[in-house]
């Protein structure tokens, strides 16, 4: 897939919004997005995690590793592909961490997948869990770049695609100055 493809697919299932929105940062910005709206279509999700599990196909992967609550489905479905199994990581004081009773051996081989990133530390938070119990991190892939290429890791980085959203201080957001209301994403039904 193409990023264009991927980013396609965010606008068909009303997934990448365009409008004046308010990130969870209190900066504002045009576009806004909502991975869980593609994620709810398993076609595109089965295409996407189809593509992740083929960047990685010779790496040996021995486990899918998401961060909760948007890298489940993803690490699910790209596990599916690698034929490995799959597992999730939760906030646990502070960082990241697996938790019910998932059994993680030394040097299990681990791919580490997310819908969107945008500074990486849930990503992070999570390689760090991991490979404290002697994992090794052999990858990281994404639906989704938006960190204008500021996310990096220590192993290999794929995103299906990259977006750079444009964003600003509400004192500083034009927008603003037009008038332009704001619009709450949970609030559009697509």
């Amino acid at each position: 897939m193409t990023s264009d493809d991927v980013l396609n697919l965010f606008r068909e299932t009303g997934a990448l919004l365009e409008g004046h929105f308010e990130y969870a940062s209190g900066r504002h910005g045009r576009q806004f997005l909502q991975a869980a709206r593609v994620l709810h279509h398993p076609n595109h999700t089965e295409a996407m995690c189809k593509d992740l599990a083929a960047r990685f196909g010779n790496k040996n992967i021995e486990m899918v590793v998401g961060p909760a609550t948007g890298g489940i489905i993803l690490a699910y479905e790209t596990a599916r592909h690698l034929n490995c199994r799959a597992a999730f990581t939760e906030k646990e004081d502070g960082g990241m961490a697996l938790k019910r009773g998932i059994r993680l051996d030394p040097g299990t081989r681990i791919l580490v997948v997310e819908d969107i990133i945008t500074t990486g530390g849930s990503v992070q938070k999570s390689i760090d869990h991991l490979q404290a119990r002697d994992a090794i991190v052999v990858g990281v892939g994404v639906l989704v770049d938006r960190s204008a290429g500021k996310a990096s890791f220590d192993c290999p980085f794929e995103a299906l695609a990259d977006i750079d959203m444009e964003n600003w201080a509400p004192e500083e957001c034009p927008l603003c100055s037009e008038g332009v209301d704001l619009i709450e994403p949970d609030d559009l039904i697509v």
